[in-house]
C-alpha cells in the first residue's frame, strides 16, 4: 500500500529542533504493535519507508513536556537482516535509514511468555549503545500461570531500565511512559554487563553464546511453571493443526467469519446507501436541470457513495482478520496450509507473500525477496496476484448485494467460496508452473505458533480504523478523479434530438403528445449515453465481452478496471446512474443495478451475469501497478506479460463456462 510520507518522514532535521524519535524493537507476536497502539491510540498513521514498500507505523505523543514520534519498525528475530523488512529495521536502528536520522532511543518489547527467546534479540540491539529501554509485556498472562519474574535482577542483567507492562490492559503503561520520558532527559545508553559483553568478543560461535547467555538470564529471572498452559495449547493444536480436521476448521472459522462480517455490515449499508441516496435527491433539487446538476449527482455522489456503501464491509473483515491474529489462529492456520503448498510445489516461506496479498499484491510480490530459490520465488510472485487482494472486496460486495440482499447466510456462503476460488487457483497455477516453466524441489516453512490469547478489541479497532481511512483517501482521490472521467466520456458528446435515429424522434413525438416528459428525458439520456464516448467505447468492445453476459456498460467497467480493479464499482455506479429508472428513486449503485434493463425489458444482472462477473474478477489481472512491480522484482517483461496473459485467460474461460453453465441452466 502506498502512502504520503509528511515532511518529517522526508526531511532529515537537525538534533535541535526535530522531535525525538523512539523506536520499538521486538520479536513477531511481542506485542510491540499492542505497546504502540496503547501508547499513541488514534495520534497514528500507516505509510512506507522512502524508497521501500515496507510498512511502518509511527505516532506523536508527549513524554516529559516534548514531542516524540514513535516509530514501529517491523518485527525481527534478529538484526542478522535477510528479508527486507529485517534489513529496513536495522538500518532504521543504525541511522542509515533514508529520510531518518539517527534515532534517539530504543524501546525493546520482550515477551514475558517466552522471554529466552526473546532475549536473544534484546542482547543484539543492547549492543548498538543507544539509549533504551525495555518493557516486558504480557505480565498478566505469566502471572495467571504463577510465572514470576525479578525484575531487578532482569534490569541489572540487561543493563538498562526493565518495566512489566501488559498492553492489553494498559497495565504499566504510565511507568512504561515516565522511564521513556526520563531516558530521554539524561540519555542513558545501556552498562553493558561483563557477561553480555562476551557474547560479541568470544572467540566462539556468538550465536551460541548469545542463546547461553539468554538461557542463563532467563533462569535468573523467573520463578514459576507454565506447563499448565503449554498443555492446554499442545491439546488445542492437536485439534486445530491436525491434518484433516485442521482443514475443516478453517473453512468453518472463515466460513462463520463471513456470516459475521455479511449480518453485522448490512445495517451501516443501508445507513450509507439512504444517506447517500437522500443527498442525491436533494441536490439534484436544489440545481437546475443540466450538466452540472449530472456531474454533482451522478459523477461525485454517484460514483463516490457507490464506493464508501461497501466501506462497512471491509472494516469488519479487517477487524475479524486483526482478532483472528491476535488470538493466534492465524499462525496455526499457515501451518494447516503448508501442507498444501508442498503437495503443488510452493515453498514453505512463500506463505507470508500469500498471507499478505489478501491485502495487496504489490507488498506481497515484494516480500517474496525471502524465497532464495529464483524458480521458487518466480512462482509464487507469478500466482500472488490469484489471492483475493482488497481491491476485489467492492466487487465482491456488490455481487453479494444483487444476489442476496436480504440474505446473509447465502452471501457469505458465496464470498467464502470466492476466497475459496482465489486459493484454489493459486495452489493449482503454482502446481502448473512448477511441473512446466520453473520445475525444482521446494523448502520448508519454519514459523513461529505463538502462545493464544484473548484477542485485543483494542487493536482491532485501530487496525480497523487505520485501513478505513487507507480506503477513504482511495476514494476521495484515484475514484474521484476516475468517476469524473468516467462521467464525462458518458455525457460528451452531445447527440441533438434531430440527428438522433427516425424511430427516436417518433417516440420522443409520442412522448410528447402524451405528454410524458420522464420518459422524454430517459429516452433521450439513453440516446445520448449508446452515442457518447463511453457508449462508442463499449459497443466497440461488446462483442468480446457478451459471451459472459456483459453488456456495453459492464464491459467499460472492465476496461476501465484494468488501472485498479475497484474502479468498476465506480463506473458502474456512473454509467447506469445516467439515464436508468433508479437514478429517479434516489437509490445508489444496487438499487440502480438490480432495476437496469436491456433495450428489450430483460434485466441486465440476472444470477448468471453476477456469477460470471464474480468468477472474472477473481480470476483477472487488473492492476497496473502490480504489473509494474514484477517487472521491477523479476528483471523482465516476459514474467508480468504471462502474468496478465494466462491472467486474463484464465478470467476469460472461467466466466464464460460460468455464464453458459449458469445461463443453461435456467439461471439467465
Amino acid at each position: 500500500m502506498s502512502s504520503t510520507i509528511d515532511d518529517i518522514s522526508l526531511t532529515v532535521l537537525s538534533q535541535t529542533d526535530r522531535p525525538a524519535t523512539i523506536a520499538l524493537v521486538g520479536n513477531p507476536n511481542a506485542g510491540k504493535t499492542s505497546v504502540f497502539n496503547r501508547l499513541t491510540g488514534l495520534r497514528a498513521q500507516t505509510a512506507n519507508f522512502p524508497g521501500t514498500t515496507v510498512e511502518h507505523r509511527r505516532g506523536r505523543i508527549e513524554l516529559g513536556g516534548q514531542t516524540v514520534t514513535l516509530l514501529d519498525l517491523p518485527g525481527l528475530y534478529t538484526l542478522d537482516a535477510v528479508t527486507p523488512d529485517e534489513r529496513v529495521a536495522v538500518d532504521a536502528l543504525e541511522g542509515k535509514l533514508s529520510g531518518w536520522s539517527q534515532l534517539d532511543a530504543v524501546l525493546v518489547i520482550l515477551d514475558a511468555t517466552n522471554l529466552e527467546r526473546n532475549l536473544f534479540l534484546a542482547s543484539q540491539v543492547l549492543d548498538r549503545k543507544l539509549p533504551t529501554v525495555v518493557a516486558l509485556n504480557m505480565i498478566d498472562i505469566t502471572e495467571k500461570h504463577n510465572l514470576h519474574f525479578d525484575l531487578e535482577e532482569l534490569c541489572e542483567r540487561l543493563g538498562c531500565p526493565v518495566v512489566a507492562i501488559s498492553a492489553r490492559s494498559g497495565r504499566g503503561m504510565d511507568v512504561l511512559s515516565s522511564k521513556l520520558a526520563e531516558l530521554l532527559r539524561n540519555q542513558n545508553v545501556p552498562v553493558t554487563p561483563p557477561d553480555l559483553a562476551s557474547c560479541s568478543s568470544c572467540s566462539g560461535c556468538q550465536y551460541s553464546a548469545r542463546y547461553d547467555w539468554a538461557e542463563n538470564v532467563s533462569a535468573a529471572t523467573s520463578h514459576g511453571d507454565t506447563s499448565a498452559h503449554g498443555r492446554l495449547t499442545e491439546a488445542i493444536d492437536r485439534i486445530l493443526t491436525h491434518k484433516v480436521v485442521g482443514l475443516g476448521c478453517f473453512a468453518a472459522i472463515m466460513v462463520l467469519t463471513f456470516i459475521i462480517i455479511f449480518w453485522m455490515a448490512q445495517y451501516p449499508m443501508d445507513l450509507i446507501d439512504g444517506w447517500f441516496g437522500l443527498a442525491s435527491q436533494t441536490v439534484g433539487k436544489w440545481l437546475p436541470a443540466g450538466d452540472f446538476s449530472s456531474l454533482v449527482t451522478d459523477g461525485i455522489i454517484g460514483g463516490v457513495g457507490g464506493m464508501l456503501v461497501f466501506l462497512p464491509q471491509i472494516c469488519m473483515l479487517f477487524f475479524m482478520l486483526a482478532l483472528l491474529e491476535d488470538s493466534g489462529y492465524l499462525a496455526r492456520a499457515a501451518f494447516v496450509m503448508d501442507r498444501l503448498m508442498h503437495r503443488v510445489g510452493l515453498p514453505g516461506k512463500a506463505f507470508v507473500p500469500l498471507l499478505s496479498a489478501h491485502a495487496c499484491a504489490i507488498p506481497a510480490i515484494m516480500s517474496a525477496r525471502v524465497i532464495e530459490d529464483r524458480r521458487d520465488r518466480l512462482a509464487t510472485i507469478l500466482v500472488l496476484p490469484l489471492m483475493t487482494c482488497s481491491a476485489r472486496l467492492p466487487v465482491y460486495a456488490m455481487v453479494m448485494g444483487l444476489l442476496f440482499p436480504t440474505d446473509p447466510v447465502k452471501a457469505s456462503l458465496l464470498f467464502a467460496a470466492a476466497y475459496a476460488l482465489g486459493i484454489v487457483t493459486t495452489l493449482v497455477m503454482a502446481w502448473v508452473f512448477k511441473q512446466t516453466l520453473l520445475k525444482g524441489k521446494t523448502r520448508p516453512l519454519v514459523i513461529e505458533l505463538p502462545n493464544y490469547r484473548v484477542p485485543s478489541l483494542r487493536n482491532a479497532l485501530l487496525l480497523m480504523y487505520d485501513r478505513a481511512m487507507a480506503f477513504v483517501k482511495s476514494v476521495g482521490t484515484t475514484i474521484m478523479m476516475i468517476s469524473l472521467i468516467v462521467w464525462a466520456l458518458a455525457t460528451y458528446p452531445k447527440t441533438p434530438i434531430e440527428e438522433m435515429p427516425t424511430e427516436v424522434q417518433s417516440q420522443i413525438a409520442t412522448f410528447q403528445a402524451n405528454g410524458e416528459t420522464k420518459k422524454i428525458d430517459r429516452l433521450i439520456s439513453q440516446v445520448e449515453l449508446e452515442n457518447s464516448f463511453a457508449g462508442q467505447l463499449g459497443r466497440g468492445v461488446e462483442p468480446v465481452f457478451a459471451p459472459l453476459g456483459f453488456d456495453w456498460k459492464m464491459s467499460v467497467g472492465v476496461i476501465s478496471s484494468f488501472a485498479a480493479r475497484e474502479v468498476i464499482v465506480a463506473t458502474l455506479a456512473v454509467l447506469y446512474g445516467i439515464g436508468e429508472d433508479g437514478a429517479e428513486d434516489g437509490g445508489l449503485l444496487i438499487d440502480r443495478l438490480r432495476n437496469s434493463t436491456h433495450a428489450d425489458g430483460r434485466p441486465v444482472f440476472t444470477t448468471a451475469t453476477c456469477l460470471s462477473m464474480l468468477v472474472f474478477y477473481v480470476l483477472a489481472m487488473q492492476c497496473l501497478p502490480t504489473q509494474v512491480v514484477t517487472r521491477r522484482e523479476t528483471g523482465s517483461w516476459k514474467w508480468p506479460l504471462l502474468q496478465l496473459g494466462y491472467m486474463s485467460v484464465l478470467a476469460y474461460v472461467a466466466a464464460l463456462v460460468t455464464y453458459q453453465v449458469a445461463a443453461g441452466m435456467g439461471f439467465a
